[in-house]
């Protein structure tokens, strides 16, 4: 990457705060620096890399300090850079043309579980211990020259702290047991970037007026259902409460065993299988109660509409999203955010309430079918390659050989349609049939709940000899009755049937992905743990890692063996009597995470599929800004003049073919609109 910038300022803003009234504890960032009452004590700047001493310079002496710089060639580095340069753009009307945040980069090259804050990077880089600083400023709305010197001194430390754990992190200087990081990819050093303005350099509005008279209706809507029913919220919120409701009306409360805690509990959950009966049963008045708690509970979308409207008052719409938030690399909504843009339901009038700047349209591109796409091109499948490169329907393919169904659409079938797409993109990651079968009963990937019945397993080929062998292996009769269900035994032996049927179906037709199932398995002890490396297309497993084509790692850290065990402690053993055992991985006293071949299958596959999209994402920054980014969707602002050609431009720049996957068939929908949740029609 050309540097865009001859100099780098490292920075730490101190502010006021109070731990009663006025904290980041209580707070977003986004309201904390809008707050009337913000204050920045000071800030500590050290020019990168020179000899110059780190200066702190009081909040009246900042403005001057900093229109010294020019910004257009000055870039920024900071510990939680969302922080400190929302205050350098939002309160002193500063813009540096690239941003540097050495909290991201831990996240990305240690794992978003260890611990990435400055304190933590400092101990395990073998760094000065971070400072304390002895007096408090909680409730100062001015320093004494004592605080002040040592909020000084405690700054200028942290400042020097950030300035040497990115050197390591960049790779410059050695780690304490020697070793280096490799060079941090400047493609990831331009998506922190790009991330972080998001947030610090805001281009969305919000519709108050829409936002107001949604979250009124919604009240009325909750309060008339309420009033039908003769109860009130408290009623509906509690759990035991809820329970004494259904006992009033002669229903016995559904209750459900944790799989981790093996204590029993209320099903009363929107995902739980009992809940989803008496939400879709014959008894109309149970339906009407459990739609009363669901609007109870389901307070996510008016609590976000308010914060969204406060938003509105305040100014732009900052988009607070955590740069490697997840170990995939995707990203996730930014801690304390309070509002996750990464699920914003398509339709609703929180989507159309997000508006493009005057004259301008937000552009929306959506990679279709990315995850498929990469594991089809990964495994060598190449049948449901040449149904992409074809343009095709991969889900209705496969249901047409899932069903017997010939000429299966979208709109001829769309329920065995569906079905085939729950097994696509569950069974290709090696989900086993007990868990599709229960996924499906209360809605897989946010389908409507779905059981298979006589007519189904029939079209699936389920014969009776199919039957006797799933109901003589004494695993299956097993890990059927562990599945929650409403309806008889009877019908919940035709629907795993029919589950195992299309995993069955799926397994004998896409033999290749088996196959790369089978070398991932192979790989856990030989690369992961063994640390042979193996190079295989774009990826490279080694010891406790994989490697991916841009430079980054999936990570696996203290990868081990241990004894499976029921939530009681006991040994659990499989149908021979052996000890069962799982290869799994995390920080020693912590909980550790399960690896097998489905779960690797799954990580590389999203890995490589968020590199094809942030590849696209940064070809379009180069010519439109990029304000946002949900799954595999991007938002660009566009000029009203340009949108007819942007739109076409925007989803070239997304389907480029990637030199690290030749011949891989891409592909993209969009639209245009000034409100989001309207640009795709």
């Amino acid at each position: 990457m050309s540097a865009p910038y001859k100099t780098i300022l490292v920075i730490d803003f101190e502010t006021r705060w109070s731990k009663k009234e006025y904290t980041l504890t209580s707070m977003t960032t986004e309201e904390y620096i809008r707050d009337e009452r913000f204050k920045a004590f000071g800030c500590c700047i050290h020019e990168f890399g020179s000899e110059n001493v780190t200066q702190w310079y009081r909040h009246e002496e900042l403005p001057r300090i900093f229109s010294a710089y020019d910004w257009t060639k000055t870039a920024v580095l900071a510990h939680n850079a969302q922080f400190d340069v929302a205050i350098l753009e939002w309160v002193y009307d500063c813009h540096p043309c690239f941003i540097f945040d050495s909290l991201s980069m831990g996240r990305a090259l240690r794992g978003v579980e260890v611990g990435n804050s400055l304190m933590k990077l400092a101990e395990d880089f073998g760094l000065p211990p971070k400072g304390r600083a002895v007096h408090s400023t909680d409730g100062l709305t001015e320093l004494t020259p004592e605080i002040e010197q040592e909020l000084a001194d405690y700054c200028k430390h942290d400042v020097f702290l950030c300035e040497e754990v990115f050197k390591r992190l960049m790779g410059a200087v050695p780690l304490p047991d020697g070793s280096t990081y490799p060079r941090y990819p400047a493609k990831e050093l331009r998506l922190i970037d790009m991330t972080l303005k998001m947030f610090t350099r805001p281009m969305l509005l919000l519709d108050a007026d829409m936002l107001a008279d949604a979250i009124v209706n919604e009240k009325e809507k909750r309060e008339e259902l309420l009033g039908r029913l003769g109860v009130e919220d408290a009623a509906l919120a509690s759990n035991p409460k809820f329970a004494d409701v259904l006992v009033s009306m002669g229903v016995v409360p559904p209750t459900k065993v944790s799989k981790t805690t093996g204590k029993t509990a209320f099903a009363f959950a929107k995902n739980d299988a009992l809940f989803q009966a008496m939400l879709e049963g014959a008894n109309d008045d149970l339906a009407l109660l459990c739609q009363a708690r669901l609007a109870v509970k389901s307070t996510t979308e008016r609590t976000r509409a308010q914060r969204f409207l406060d938003i509105s008052g305040r100014g732009t719409l900052p988009v607070p999203l955590s740069y490697y938030g997840a170990g995939t690399g995707r990203w996730t909504a930014s801690k304390g955010s309070a509002i996750n843009m990464q699920n914003l339901k398509r339709g609703s009038f929180l989507r159309k309430a997000i508006l493009a700047p005057e004259g301008h349209q937000l552009v929306v591109g959506d990679l279709s079918q990315i995850e498929p796409r990469v594991l089809a091109w990964l495994s060598d499948y190449d049948e449901m390659l040449d149904i992409f490169r074809a343009g095709g329907d991969p889900y209705a393919a496969f249901g047409s050989q899932m069903f017997n169904i010939p000429g299966m659409t979208k709109d001829s079938h769309p329920v065995h349609r569906q079905s085939a797409k729950s097994a696509l993109l569950g069974a290709g990651y090696g989900l086993g049939w007990a868990s599709f079968a229960a996924q499906l009963l209360v809605g897989f990937l946010g389908a409507p709940p779905l059981r298979y019945t006589r007519e189904d397993a029939k079209q699936l080929g389920v014969d009776v000899e199919y039957i006797k062998r799933f109901l003589d292996w004494p695993d299956n009769v097993a890990k059927m009755e562990e599945i929650p269900h409403t309806c008889t035994a009877k019908e919940l032996v035709i629907h795993c049937v029919a589950a195992k049927k299309i995993i069955d179906i799926y397994r004998a037709t896409a033999a290749p992905v088996v196959s790369f199932w089978a070398m991932c398995a192979e790989l856990i002890p030989r690369s992961l743990a063994g640390g042979e490396e193996f190079v295989y297309k774009c990826l490279t497993f080694r010891k406790e890692e994989i490697v991916l084509p841009n430079g980054m790692s999936l990570l696996y850290p203290n990868l081990r063996q241990e004894v499976e065990k029921t939530p009681d402690g006991k040994v659990m053993r499989d149908h021979n009597g052996n000890v069962k055992r799982n290869w799994v991985y995390g920080e020693a006293g912590k909980a550790p995470t399960k690896i097998y071949a489905g779960k690797i299958t799954n990580n590389v596959t999203q890995g490589v599929a968020r590199i094809v999209m942030t590849d696209g994402m940064l070809r379009t920054a180069a010519r439109y800004p990029v304000v946002g980014t949900v799954h595999d969707e991007q938002l660009v602002v566009v000029p009203d003049a340009e949108v007819d050609d942007a739109k076409t431009w925007v989803l070239a720049q997304m389907t480029m073919e990637p030199k690290y996957m030749p011949g891989i068939p891409l592909d993209a929908d969009g639209g245009a609109h000034r409100r989001y949740g309207l640009a795709k029609g």
